[in-house]
């Protein structure tokens, strides 16, 4: 399912999804927890991409697995260095933007006002602190891994490609 998409390997195809969706998310999150005044535009955003994220992650992660199954499941040396390494930041992204995501729900969930209040935060100010600085600090998370990830595999590439004598 996630080998190739028209007769092109899935995996850089794919991939590109989850490193826009993933900043994107970092982005926003961090801003909605940060600046109180911007929720109103972002929530619906921070939403959306607290879905999309994690979905595109996963399936980048998949996608990535297969690829591995089918070029280079026998590859030794540098290069399968390179290849092991990108890959052990594949769970470590994809649970830091699920957590990422899951706070960003819960934040947005708890600052939007409740039916009979206009103006207090749903569960009161403790709650969104809380919840805010868990958003904070997994974006920093998540952010760290999807540069992580992004930069082992682009050197991967182009150390295979020969491009490159990193």
């Amino acid at each position: 399912m996630f080998e190739q998409i028209l007769g092109l390997p899935a995996h850089p195809l794919i991939v590109h999804f989850a490193v826009v969706l993933t900043p994107l998310l970092v982005l926003l999150a961090g801003a909605y927890a940060l600046l109180p005044r911007v929720r109103a535009l972002t929530a619906w955003a921070v939403v959306l991409l607290a879905v999309a994220a994690p979905v595109a992650v996963l399936v980048a992660k998949e996608s990535g697995e297969s690829l591995k199954r089918a070029r280079f499941a026998d590859v030794e040396g540098p290069l399968g260095a390179r290849v092991a390494d990108h890959e052990s930041f594949a769970n470590p992204l994809l649970l830091s933007v699920a957590g990422l995501a899951a706070a960003s729900l819960a934040l947005v969930y708890a600052t939007t006002p409740a039916r009979r209040s206009v103006t207090s935060d749903r569960f009161g100010r403790p709650v969104t602190f809380v919840l805010s600085a868990l958003t904070v600090v997994l974006a920093a998370v998540a952010g760290w891994f999807c540069f992580r990830a992004g930069d082992s595999g682009a050197r991967a590439v182009w150390a295979a490609a020969g491009l490159t004598g990193v």
